[in-house]
């Protein structure tokens, strides 16, 4: 079970006013903050989501191949999340839509260029 995802930033305000903003439409709160770390949580109990400026003062950089992807209940609410975190000032890195027959998903990258993505699974046919 995952407790927590942590991603590097190099603009601490800009990043948790992002997620912030974007987190609040998923309807997740902060948990706790400390002057370098805000971790923000969508149920007690479940996992966290936390923005951190580097322990050793180096420059945060995003992984290559990694990415978070937060699961949510239907493509309309992929689509309006993808559609804000760009407005908030992240970049495209793949249009709402279909990836197989069931998996539906939009990526972008946070303004620290950390991928994401928002995902739902759909039902493709419909006597199921």
């Amino acid at each position: 079970m995952i407790g927590y995802l942590t991603l590097g930033t190099n603009d601490f305000d800009k990043a948790t006013a992002f997620y912030d903003d974007l987190l609040g439409m998923m309807g997740a709160s902060r948990a706790f903050q400390t002057d370098r770390m805000v971790a923000w949580k969508f149920a007690e109990g479940g996992a966290l989501i936390s923005v951190i400026k580097p322990y050793d003062g180096e420059k945060a950089t995003a992984g290559n191949g990694s990415m978070v992807a937060l699961s949510v209940e239907d493509p309309t609410t992929v689509d309006n999340l993808h559609a804000k975190a760009l407005i908030l000032g992240a970049t495209n890195e793949g249009d709402p839509g279909l990836r197989g027959e069931n998996f539906y998903g939009a990526y972008f990258r946070d303004p620290d260029g950390n991928k994401m993505n928002f995902y739902c699974w759909v039902k493709t046919d419909p006597n199921a």
